[in-house]
Parts: C-alpha cells; sequence; structure tokens
C-alpha cells in the first residue's frame, strides 16, 4: 500500500495518521514533483453501493469548496480523486504537529500562546464562513502548528459530509465527542456558531490540558456537553472571560 500510485499521479508513501474519517498519508506528486498530503475518506460498513455514490459526490463538493478559501490558516486543497468507490483529497503537506500533540507532548500552553493560536484559527473560519463553508470538526488534532509559524487549520469540507442521510442514518457521528457543538448532537443545523463553539472548547483545551467535559467514555463526555456545565478551568488566565 506504501508505494500504491492513486490516479496515475500520486505515489503513496508514509502513513500519517488516522482517524474516524480515515487516513492521511504523505505522497509525492509526480507530475508536479512535490510532496503532499492524502486524505484517505473512510465510509462506514454497510452502505449500499448508491449510498456510497451519493455520500463520494458530496465529499467531492465539500472538498473542492474548501478550495475556494484562499486564506494561509487553511489546508490548501490540490484535487480530489476518486478510487475503490471513495474519494482521496489531495493536500498541501503541513509540517510541523498538532495542536493535540503539542498539548500531549509538552503540557498546556500559557494563555498568550493560546490566544496567538486562536486568533489564528478565528481568522481561518471567518474566512471560510463567508464563502458559506461551516468546519464542523474544529478540534486540537485539526490545529497543525507549522514549523514557519503558520497555524493551519485541516479537514476542511471533510466533516461536511456530515450532513448526508445515508451516513447519519449508520449512526455514525462524524467529529470528536467534547468537541462537538451541543446543537449538532441536537440534529439541529450546524453555522458558523457552531465552529465558534468547537473553537472555545479547543482554547479550553490548549490551556488546561484537558478537554472542558473531560469524560471516561466517549457516550458521558456527549451526556455531558448536552446536560452540564465544563469544569471549572484553572489556567485560563485572562482568556477566562
Amino acid at each position: 500500500m506504501s508505494e500504491r500510485l492513486l490516479a496515475g499521479r500520486y505515489r503513496l508513501r508514509e502513513r500519517l495518521g488516522s482517524g474516524g474519517m480515515g487516513t492521511v498519508w504523505s505522497a509525492v506528486d509526480e507530475t508536479l514533483r512535490r510532496t503532499v498530503a492524502v486524505k484517505e475518506i473512510a465510509f462506514p460498513d454497510g452502505l449500499t453501493a448508491e449510498e456510497r455514490e451519493v455520500a463520494t459526490g458530496r465529499a467531492r463538493r465539500e472538498a473542492r469548496a474548501a478550495a475556494l478559501i484562499d486564506h494561509p490558516g487553511v489546508i490548501t486543497v490540490h484535487d480530489v480523486v476518486v478510487e475503490d468507490d471513495r474519494p482521496w483529497i489531495v493536500m498541501e503537506l503541513v509540517r510541523g504537529p498538532s495542536l493535540d500533540q503539542v498539548i500531549r507532548h509538552d503540557g498546556p500552553r500559557v494563555p498568550p500562546v493560546a490566544a496567538r493560536i486562536g486568533l489564528q484559527v478565528l481568522d481561518a473560519l471567518e474566512a471560510a464562513h463567508a464563502r458559506g463553508i461551516v468546519h464542523r470538526d474544529v478540534k486540537p488534532g485539526n490545529v497543525l502548528l507549522s514549523e514557519d509559524g503558520r497555524v493551519v487549520l485541516t479537514d476542511f469540507g471533510i466533516a461536511g459530509i456530515e450532513t448526508d442521510p445515508a451516513l447519519t442514518r449508520t449512526g455514525t457521528l462524524v467529529g470528536s465527542p467534547g468537541y462537538i457543538a451541543p446543537e449538532r448532537l441536537q440534529e439541529r443545523p450546524a453555522g458558523p456558531e457552531s465552529d465558534l463553539w468547537s473553537l472555545a472548547a479547543t482554547l479550553y483545551t490548549a490551556v488546561e490540558g484537558r478537554p472542558p467535559f473531560e469524560r471516561d467514555d466517549p457516550m458521558a463526555v456527549l451526556g455531558a456537553v448536552l446536560t452540564e456545565a465544563p469544569a471549572p478551568p484553572r489556567r485560563t488566565g485572562s482568556l477566562a472571560p
């Protein structure tokens, strides 16, 4: 798999990570001779051929919409290809850890650093919202801290397939418990305010070193988001208000 040639152009090299929505690979674009990242989208088991086709079409549209956002804080989408009846999203390769990795390895961020990260993510979200695009999965794992100092929000558009009835009927929840806004859990429409709720939860995690609704079980997390206040912060400093 590591040497697979995708669409006759992108040679997959190394698996960089995986999650609920698929696997990310580093790859070489053999046409332009550059290194890129490729997101292999994973659909839930049990979809019919027609449902997979509908979901693939939606993922392609969402990724292409994300490609319209011209902002340094938004991951650049280069291409969308379909193989094995699923979409593969070709993006710029950002060299640097995610905010989630930094928190786990180095501990919480001090409030001024968290604020700087948050302002850059907010700027990226405003650019997306101006285009009518809602991210739907803002979380520390989707905030990349580039070696060149950029803060880059990734997976734009990919979480948008959550609105596809073919996926929601399977019981698959797209997003990360604890960062999903309450209205989405209640199956109400997700708008810019949903992304801002998730950004607030991300900033809380950045300064506290733990999510605002930390529990031992994912279902308990979802219940806490809907019915409880977040744990009182202790390290937020000037960010608390």
